[in-house]
């Protein structure tokens, strides 16, 4: 009788919590190929701070206690952490620790830079597994996974040029 009663429960509440999940992880992954020595970019970006000297939409940057609090425009402040520094494969990796808010609509997100030799000189891969901004079931446009998508390869990819365009000394 109880496993009887147990599944017409679980029956019912089935469809309910098929929609009951949350967000998933979104990937966004960009490339570019350098014309400078992996060595040299590597030290672009391994520098933690120093992004606001190749990111164009990176109005600030400041560490503090392993932190970095980065001044995006548009309004948006990030603070992210470092969790690797690695100069034997070249990989910076690190995390966001607080909520991008309306003008960076993620709540969270993990990411790492990859600097390898290639095509003459350097690719750097830049790749990252983000939240949207809304983690309901229903978020609105703007807080939802196509905005995170998009603020973050935005972000990707100006930096990816701004990076270039300093690494080959045009900027």
């Amino acid at each position: 009788m109880r496993r009887l009663a147990l599944a017409a429960v679980l029956s019912l509440a089935a469809p309910a919590l098929a929609f009951a999940h949350g967000p998933t992880p979104q990937k966004v992954e960009e490339k570019i190929e350098i014309k400078a020595e992996p060595a040299k970019v590597w030290a672009l970006v391994k520098d933690f701070g120093g992004i606001k000297a190749w990111h164009p939409m990176v109005e600030s940057a400041e560490v503090k206690d392993g932190e970095r609090t980065l001044k995006v425009k548009g309004g948006a402040e990030l603070v992210e952490s470092q969790d690797e520094s690695d100069d034997g494969s070249m990989t910076l990796g690190y995390r966001l620790s607080n909520e991008g808010g309306d003008a960076f609509p993620v709540s969270s997100y993990s990411a790492t830079i990859k600097v390898t030799a290639g095509g003459g000189g350097s690719e750097v891969v830049w790749q990252g597994r983000g939240y949207r901004l809304d983690t309901s079931n229903e978020p609105p446009e703007g807080k939802d996974d196509a905005a995170a998508v998009k603020i973050l390869s935005d972000f990707f990819k100006a930096g990816l040029e701004g990076l270039k365009k300093k690494a080959e000394g045009q900027g």
